[in-house]
């Protein structure tokens, strides 16, 4: 079975499976709707279950009963031709895709087994490197500094290329980095991901070809609050990577959260509010647990249920000089598009890790910060004005 350079056997498979669970939902979501239907206003017991009865329960279970034995015989036939494919190539639109889809659904790919689900890799020149020998790693002409970039939500390593620039292979090219980029399931925990970027560069400092002299990480979005993790737990850890870590630029990292998960928030309360419309919130809740930092900008793992006025603030190293670049759609200082929206995601208070509140303050200094004006977030990945500025960071002492 020949496929096409954006579609492998096995992600034919993980989509199957997911339609299959997406049925059975939509079967369950009808069914607890109809049982609100059926006893209005709480009047009877089966007000307080999502299950119908009689006929009406046999035929809901009947269809459950049916969509298992289809996603069975999916399942099988798949996975016997899964294992004659051989494909280990990928197109930069099937990575985006399958990307798009982790940050939505990356922890329910995982819990599920499914083989949509990305694992965390350190890539160099696009091919992930082998961390699990002693074997010094194969990268020719590595130097002994090394440029860490990390992408944001929803998003791949690959993205780091847009209007065909690059800030990994322009710092390569200009100061003589090694550009390793990270490819994460951005659906799982911040905590999560950051725990295994700490392990990874564990891993990588031990077995670069050269004597690692100089670590500097360049996070954009989401990667932000991966990167303050990994800080974190390589620091508890003891691990000789945080050494050498010796500065960490953020690119429109949401440090105090992003508005719009705010408001995906209170569109599950408000679909919450009424017996019939109940139902609906579980659409409103498909959304992964790295969605779900985002509101609040949760780095540790006791921010995850944690209500907003019991948050940690997780402090910066004090060894890593740390710099934080925003950027903003507005014309001018004080443009009220700053506020609220800044660069079409995150605004510019919370890119700065600034808040009203003195103890939820991140405290970079007013030398390391910058704002980009008439620039949106995905333009921090390729605008001339953003590389500059990153280039006089790493170029300080």
């Amino acid at each position: 079975m020949k496929l096409s350079k954006h579609v492998r056997v096995s992600d034919l498979h993980g989509a199957s499976r997911l339609a299959i669970d997406a049925t059975r939902g939509i079967t369950d979501l009808a069914e607890a709707l109809h049982a609100k239907i059926a006893a209005p206003f709480g009047m009877s017991d089966r007000a307080r279950t999502d299950r119908t009865s009689g006929i009406t329960g046999f035929v809901y279970k009947s269809v459950r009963g049916v969509t298992g034995l289809v996603g069975g015989g999916i399942d099988a036939a798949l996975s016997l031709l899964s294992r004659t494919d051989g494909s280990d190539t990928s197109s930069f639109e099937r990575d985006a895709a399958i990307s798009a889809l982790n940050g939505v659904l990356g922890d329910y790919l995982v819990e599920t087994n499914n083989a949509l689900a990305i694992p965390f890799t350190l890539r160099h020149d696009g091919v992930a490197l082998d961390l699990s020998s002693n074997a010094p790693l194969p990268i020719a002409g590595a130097s002994s500094k090394i440029v860490l970039l990390i992408h944001g939500l929803c998003m791949n390593d690959r993205q780091w290329l847009r209007n065909e620039h690059d800030h990994g292979r322009a710092l390569a090219n200009e100061l003589g980095f090694t550009p390793i980029y990270v490819r994460y399931n951005t659906g799982l925990h911040t905590s999560t991901n950051g725990a295994s970027l700490a392990a990874a560069l564990e891993q990588l400092v031990a077995r670069w070809p050269d004597k690692v002299e100089d670590l500097v990480i360049v996070a954009h979005s989401m990667g932000g609050l991966v990167t303050r993790a990994a800080m974190i737990e390589g620091s508890h850890a003891s691990h000789q990577w945080r050494e050498q870590l010796s500065k960490a630029i953020f690119l429109g990292t949401p440090h105090h959260g992003a508005p719009l998960e705010r408001g995906g928030h209170w569109i599950d309360v408000l679909l919450g509010a009424t017996p019939y419309s109940r139902p609906f919130a579980r659409i409103g809740k498909v959304r992964s647990a790295g969605i779900t930092d985002l509101r609040h900008g949760n780095v540790v793992e006791s921010d995850w249920d944690a209500k907003p006025a019991d948050r940690k603030t997780t402090a910066l190293p004090d060894d890593v000089a740390c710099y934080a670049l925003a950027a903003t759609t507005g014309k001018r200082k004080q443009d009220l598009r700053d506020a609220v929206l800044g660069d079409g995601l995150v605004p510019v208070a919370s890119a700065l890790g600034k808040h009203r509140l003195t103890k939820r303050r991140l405290g970079f200094r007013p030398q390391n910060t910058c704002v980009i004006y008439e620039r949106n977030h995905m333009d921090l990945l390729s605008d001339p004005d953003v590389f500059s500025q990153i280039r006089s960071w790493l170029q300080s002492a």
